[in-house]
C-alpha cells in the first residue's frame, strides 16, 4: 500500500519474489477497504498516501479489529524519511514495526519473517482462547449449552424481551425415569442415552430457528437428566408445536428402556410456560414450567403439559 507507483511495484515483486501473495490498494481508504475484503496475513503500509495517509489508515484497521474477538494482524509502515518522529506516530497509530524504503533484500525478509511468526503464535493463541471458550460454556457430556451459559445467555435474552415488550417461551424436560434406566443398563449406558437426546434436543432447536418459530432459541443442559428449551419471541401456537415434535423426537429415538412403563423406549417429559409480554422475575418462569413438568410426570410421562 503506497503512492508511489514504481516503489509499490518494485516492493510487490520483492514479496512475491520471497513467497507471498500480494493484494495492492492505491491509497488509505482502499487499503481499509480491502484489509476488511481480504483478511490479510501483514499489511506493508506507506506512510504519505492519498486521500487517507497511513497513521489514519491504521488507526481505521484496528478499529475493525476491535469489533472481532482475538483479531490482530501486524502492520508494517514503509517511508522514505526513516526520522524518530514518524516511528514514534507509526507505533501510537497502531504499527508494529518501520521499514526505510531503501532496506536491503535482508532486512526486508527479516522483518517479514518476524511479523508472520508472531502472526502466526498469535493466531495459535488465538484459537487455544476460541476452544477454551467453547469449553466453558458447553456441557462436558452432552455437549449442549451448560448451566453456566445458559444462565448469562438467558439473563440478556430475558432483560431484551422485557425492553421490548416480546412474549418468551421455556420448556423444562426431564427424561422419564432415567434413575430406572442407570439401574438397569448402567451408567455408561445413561450417559451414550442423555448423549443421543441431547443431540436430538439439538436438532429440534436448530429447525426452530430454521423456521423461525422463535428468535435466537437455544437448549441447555439444566442438570442431571433435565434440560431447558429457550424460546424468545415464540407465539403460544409454536410452543405448543415444539413442545409436540420434542417429546415425538425422543420417543421415536427408539432408545431401548425396558423399565419404562409400557413404551419400552426412553422418553421426556415437558413442561412449557409461555408469556405474551416478558415481565417481572425470570425465575417465576422457571417455576411454572417446573411446576407444569411436574404435572406432565403425574398426568404418565412421554407427553408436555403447558400453562
Amino acid at each position: 500500500m503506497d503512492d508511489s507507483r514504481t516503489i509499490t511495484t518494485v516492493f510487490g515483486a520483492r514479496l512475491v519474489e520471497i513467497g507471498h501473495e500480494v493484494v495492492i490498494a492505491e491509497n488509505g481508504q482502499l487499503a481499509v477497504e480491502r484489509f476488511q475484503a481480504s483478511a490479510p496475513d501483514l499489511v506493508l503500509m506507506d506512510i504519505e498516501m492519498p486521500v487517507m495517509n497511513g497513521f489514519e489508515a491504521a488507526k481505521q484497521i484496528r478499529a475493525v479489529e476491535a469489533t472481532q474477538e482475538w483479531a490482530w494482524t501486524p502492520i508494517i509502515f514503509l517511508t522514505g524519511s526513516d526520522t524518530p518522529e514518524n516511528l514514534v506516530m507509526a507505533i501510537e497509530a497502531g504499527g508494529d514495526d518501520f521499514i526505510p524504503k531503501s532496506a536491503p533484500e535482508g532486512v526486508v525478509q527479516a522483518k517479514m519473517k518476524a511479523m508472520a511468526r508472531i502472526a502466526g503464535l498469535r493466531a495459535e493463541l488465538s484459537l487455544a482462547n476460541r476452544k477454551l471458550e467453547a469449553q466453558a460454556s458447553q456441557d462436558g457430556l452432552t455437549g449442549l449449552f451448560n448451566r453456566r451459559y445458559m444462565d448469562l445467555r438467558l439473563d440478556h435474552q430475558w432483560g431484551e424481551a422485557i425492553r421490548c415488550g416480546a412474549p418468551f417461551g421455556l420448556l423444562m424436560m426431564d427424561v422419564d425415569n432415567f434413575k430406572l434406566f442407570n439401574d438397569h443398563y448402567g451408567h455408561l449406558a445413561g450417559d451414550d442415552c442423555l448423549r443421543a437426546i441431547a443431540a436430538t434436543l439439538q436438532k429440534v432447536v436448530e429447525e426452530v430457528n430454521a423456521r423461525r418459530l422463535a428468535h435466537d432459541a437455544f437448549v441447555a443442559r439444566y442438570g442431571g437428566e433435565e434440560f431447558a428449551m429457550m424460546l424468545p419471541r415464540c407465539t403460544p401456537e409454536a410452543l405448543a408445536e415444539i413442545a409436540r415434535v420434542t417429546v415425538d423426537a425422543v420417543c421415536r429415538q427408539g432408545i431401548a428402556h425396558a423399565r419404562n412403563a409400557e413404551w419400552g423406549v426412553s422418553t421426556l417429559s415437558v413442561g412449557g410456560v409461555h408469556m405474551s409480554r416478558a415481565e417481572g422475575a425470570l425465575a417465576q418462569l422457571f417455576r411454572r414450567a417446573d411446576a407444569n413438568l411436574y404435572r406432565a410426570k403425574q398426568n404418565g410421562r412421554n407427553r408436555a403439559e403447558l400453562g
